[in-house]
């Protein structure tokens, strides 16, 4: 236990007063709530949270910004599901095979790659937007990119207009993850925010499971509509996200950070309170976001790119997450999204028809395995996790390894048997981490005022390193056959070793809590502030922020120079 950890006092909430002074106005809230100083602990969120035994499903508010979130946030990932999905079913559409000239190798690499690529020139610019307008609207500006990239696609004439408009569906997919991932973490209620953290990712398999039925249900049609209703498909997920985002609030944290202090209380205590303004939860979650905004403020002025690594605990983060970024993309998993078709023709499947059929049954299976981890996995520790799928994926990926080697060596069927049984064996080993807690981990990993950054330096790493596989995968499989899975068996045991010395654990904490992770200075200035603010009853306020009378400002400014 670290010397932060063991200054936490074991007096907490049920010491809490409550004021009866009541709003005189039109605001929101202007509450006060005398909490003694001595017996705040840097956990007091947590606490609170668990002293909850109310189901989210018997609280009205709650119950509708959960359903808001599958169309809107956790659905952003059914574009991508659907796009990966897609091209690999389109490889099996003779339509689009014969439409495109048999794009193989290169060419083939390119039409995959291109999506990512877009990603990778938008990167730089997904901070600013995130930041800028808020999580809300970035969600809606970056679906309407994709509602254009999949018309183009769809009347796509030509080889050069078919990967521009993948270019395009790139552009605008890392804005919708990162605004959506962060919004999750942000909106949600604690207790079941790694479950949708989890779920985000999940969604994944739903766009994939209606890309592969689609494709496999218009495979045989001899007209060029075989693979344009697929294309046409990709809108509506993103026409989903412009519809229902509509209706959602936007971040509280992000509202305090822009001086909308009023606007955040109230949406804290409608949705984690149903309402009730005197929550004790509402107003230390209120105080303790507040207050850590404050505190990182007052270290930075401003934040740019730079201070990513000013400091060793920032540096660790970006390595860890830039890690992360890498072993999303190269623990095999690309192979599965994009090259199915191909891995299959190497172990003597060819047939179309059990092409789709196989496409179709993995990702229903995906589907189903990543939803139960992600409605489980929170009850397992972060690194713990990442352990057990790295391990996991090793030992699948070898056992792959060696069955493609066989029978390109002998033609035992067994063994084209056996490779098919191991895709569908890696499916839950990389659920289990990679796909169920990434975004949860990375929305905990960083504080509030990088953390847009931080999700895209990750969406960086991978995207670049999905170009790369994209792009090498075919020509690898081609030009290579089973030895080229090996790169990836020996990069797999690195990842091992790097998440065993590296990984932090993230689990049981609120984000604030989470804010100074490897900063114990830090800790205790942000325990102090918040301490103090509760001490006084400066909670809710204008809608400039708490403490109207700049009083509080002052002294916690004080407190954070000291």
């Amino acid at each position: 236990m670290s010397p932060v950890e063991e200054k936490r006092t074991s007096i907490v909430e049920e010491d809490l007063k409550v004021d009866d002074e009541k709003p005189t106005s039109g605001e929101p809230v202007a509450t006060t709530s005398k909490i003694p100083a001595n017996i705040y602990s840097d956990d007091t969120v947590s606490k609170l949270v668990a002293q909850d035994t109310v189901p989210w499903y018997k609280k009205p508010n709650l119950r509708l910004l959960y359903l808001l979130f599958f169309p809107t946030c956790i659905g952003v990932e059914m574009t991508s599901g659907f796009d990966s999905s897609m091209m690999n079913g389109l490889q099996a559409v003779d339509s689009w095979d014969t439409f495109f000239n048999s794009p193989r190798s290169v060419l083939l690499g390119l039409m995959s790659a291109m999506y990512s690529l877009g990603a990778v020139v938008a990167l730089p610019f997904v901070p600013l937007v995130t930041d800028g307008i808020g999580r809300k609207w970035t969600i809606i500006v970056s679906s309407v990119v994709m509602i254009v990239g999949a018309v183009v696609q769809t009347t796509a004439h030509n080889f050069v207009m078919f990967i521009m408009a993948r270019f395009v569906l790139g552009v605008g997919i890392p804005f919708a993850i990162v605004a959506a991932s962060s919004l999750i973490g942000e909106l949600s209620h604690p207790k079941e925010r790694a479950i949708l953290g989890s779920l985000f990712n999940s969604c994944y398999f739903v766009g994939s499971i209606v890309a592969a039925g689609t494709t496999l249900g218009t495979f045989r049609m001899s007209s060029n509509w075989g693979w344009r209703i697929p294309s046409l498909l990709q809108v509506v997920p993103s026409a989903m996200q412009v519809v229902f985002c509509l209706f959602l609030p936007e971040s509280p944290r992000w509202l305090i950070s822009r001086g909308r202090g009023a606007e955040a209380f109230a949406i804290l205590a409608k949705y984690h309170a149903e309402g009730n303004t005197e929550s004790e939860l509402v107003k230390a979650e209120y105080v303790q976001i507040e207050k850590t905004l404050e505190l990182e403020k007052s270290t930075k002025d401003s934040v740019g790119w730079k201070d990513m690594l000013s400091t060793p605990g920032m540096r660790r983060r970006v390595l860890v997450c830039a890690m992360l970024g890498l072993f999303t993309q190269w623990s095999g998993n690309g192979l599965t999204s994009y090259f199915l078709a191909r891995i299959l023709d190497n172990v003597g499947v060819t047939d179309n028809r059990t092409k789709n059929l196989v496409n179709l049954a993995n990702t229903c299976w995906g589907f189903l395995n990543a939803t139960i981890l992600a409605l489980t996995v929170s009850r397992f520790k972060r690194r713990s996790a990442y352990l057990v799928c790295a391990v996991s994926l090793l030992l699948i990926f070898t056992g792959w390894t060696v069955a493609s080697a066989r029978y390109a060596i002998s033609g035992d069927q067994g063994s084209s048997r056996a490779v098919i049984a191991f895709i569908f064996l890696y499916s839950p080993a990389y659920n289990v981490g990679y796909n169920a807690l990434t975004y949860t981990f990375l929305v905990e990993l960083f504080p509030f005022h990088v953390r847009a950054k931080g999700i895209t330096i990750f969406q960086a790493f991978g995207r670049l390193a999905g170009f790369f596989n994209t792009f090498v995968n075919p020509i690898g499989i081609a030009e290579a056959g089973w030895k080229f899975y090996i790169s990836y068996v020996v990069f797999l045991a690195y990842e091992v070793v790097f998440i065993y010395f590296l990984f932090p654990e993230t689990s049981g904490r609120s984000l604030e809590e989470l804010a100074f992770l490897y900063e114990e200075d830090e800790a205790k200035k942000q325990r102090e502030l918040v301490a103090h603010d509760l001490k006084e009853g400066h909670i809710g306020g204008n809608a400039s922020g708490p403490a109207a009378d700049g009083k509080d400002e002052e002294s916690s400014s004080q407190l954070a120079k000291s």
